[in-house]
């Protein structure tokens, strides 16, 4: 039986107006698109708030990214009808709120699917193409540059030009299937096409280096025939000059590791780095707590407001929407908990048995079996398709 329903809780949201009144008023392209990233910050933290879930972290560490390609470098941007345009989609799709939260701020989707997040007919979880300018969907990672070259190349074959651009996260760089698609592009000169891995260090709640370190990857992807550059991806002035360096290639494609860091944007969220391989970041999926609610906006909005002041403007207008959040319910049974205590156990009964993970110990409960039993605990990774054959050797 449930508890009876705690407080309001009262979110801010940031009107598509204001974000237009910044654009109009700041002239400085690059200072208007970091004041713009942190009021879809505000966006992207309060859609999830409202939905109950969603992706912060790696919504925050690209926002910056997202916002400069959306203001300065999309031309004409997927509209139909269009002969010239480039094309934006993520490949990594857990950054889907704070795409939302720039197409809304930018008018391309309208204003109050900001509540709608992970509701039926609103702004699915994941990228799916029902959703206006959303090129591809995403759930099962890895495939973003594949489908990025068979557009290119639909294009080509149709004699229409623009440009690719193709997020990707660097714990996605574990799936065979990036590195399948490389070589075929380089081959074919392929220099419409730009990746951008937002590079944070995590893969939903741990280290990369800690679940299958990625080594240099800057040599990597350039003994594929790639062109390579490497940025500060909170750096706008950096993005901008890297982009503006790739499209004068024109006999290779290009990759932008954009140095992140995982819930950008505020002390509370930014993820810290870990020694320790059992440290969990806490900002991956889910809601934030109300006191952390409120902590974030706090620290988002002071600097807004900073550096709105600099820029000589009023402080931003702000919409408020309360909603009430359930407590918790008591007495559950919860699949998830009994899976992780009988694992355990039949670990202790039966020393073949052997756990395998594709980076969701902590979603189906590995955790326990991890701690008791950490030589018959194998992190693959996300690379789910080495993991199942991997799997059938250890069997034989």
């Amino acid at each position: 039986m449930a508890q009876p329903a705690t407080k309001p809780i009262s979110l801010r949201f940031i009107a598509p107006a204001e974000v237009n009144k910044i654009q109009q008023h700041v002239k400085d392209p690059v200072v208007a698109a970091e004041i713009l990233a942190d009021i879809f910050r505000v966006n992207t933290l309060s859609m999830i708030m409202q939905a109950g879930s969603g992706h912060l972290g790696t919504s925050f560490s690209c926002l910056d990214i997202l916002t400069w390609l959306w203001t300065q470098e999309l031309r004409s941007p997927n509209q139909p009808g269009q002969q010239v345009s480039d094309t934006f989609f993520s490949s990594k799709g857990h950054d889907a709120p704070g795409l939302y939260a720039v197409l809304i701020g930018l008018g391309y989707l309208k204003k109050d699917l900001v509540h709608q997040l992970r509701r039926l007919h609103g702004l699915p979880g994941h990228p799916d193409i029902h959703t206006p300018y959303v090129m591809a969907n995403t759930g099962s990672l890895g495939m973003g540059i594949s489908k990025a070259r068979g557009m290119a190349h639909a294009r080509r074959l149709q004699g229409k030009s623009g440009r690719f651009y193709v997020m990707t996260g660097d714990g996605e760089l574990q799936e065979g299937q990036i590195w399948e698609s490389l070589q075929p592009a380089a081959n074919r000169k392929m220099s419409e096409i730009t990746v951008i891995v937002d590079h944070n260090k995590l893969q939903s709640d741990i280290e990369v280096q800690h679940v299958s370190d990625l080594g240099e990857l800057e040599s990597k992807f350039r003994i594929f025939g790639w062109e390579v550059f490497r940025i500060d991806g909170h750096d706008v002035g950096q993005l901008r000059d890297a982009l503006q360096a790739a499209k004068k290639i024109n006999d290779r494609p290009q990759i932008i590791i954009a140095d992140t860091i995982k819930g950008k944007g505020s002390a509370i969220s930014e993820a810290k780095r870990h020694a320790n391989e059992d440290t969990l970041y806490n900002f991956h999926a889910g809601a934030p707590s109300p006191e952390q609610y409120s902590l974030l906006l706090g620290e988002l909005m002071e600097r807004i407001s900073q550096r709105l002041s600099a820029a000589g403007l009023a402080a931003v207008a702000y919409e408020q929407t309360d909603i009430q959040r359930s407590a918790p319910a008591v007495e559950t049974q919860k699949l998830i908990g009994a899976y992780s205590e009988e694992l355990a156990a039949v670990g202790g009964e039966h020393t073949n048995v052997v756990v395998l993970d594709g980076d969701l110990m902590k979603d189906t409960g590995l955790i326990p079996f991890k701690k008791k039993y950490p030589e018959r605990f194998l992190e693959c990774g996300i690379a789910e398709q080495d993991m199942v054959s991997f799997a059938g050797g250890l069997a034989l």
